[in-house]
């Protein structure tokens, strides 16, 4: 398999990661009246899921085949 079709399949992967992380049954579960750092629980998982897909998206497209 070569190195573009393997990027595109691990590309799709966390696209579909990022739709079900941005999805009701998931984000229900975080709207809570509690709070993270001075921070809405649910605020602080938006945030903090949506940084974690461009961390992972940038490791992903930055990876150096040796």
């Amino acid at each position: 398999m070569n190195r573009s079709s393997l990027t595109a399949q691990r590309l799709a992967a966390l696209f579909l990661l990022g739709c079900a992380l941005f999805d009701y049954p998931l984000l229900a579960l975080f709207n809570r009246s509690s709070e993270v750092f001075g921070i809405p629980l649910l605020y602080a998982f938006l945030f903090g899921s949506w940084f974690a897909l461009i961390v992972l998206m940038a490791l992903l497209m930055e990876r150096r085949e040796d």
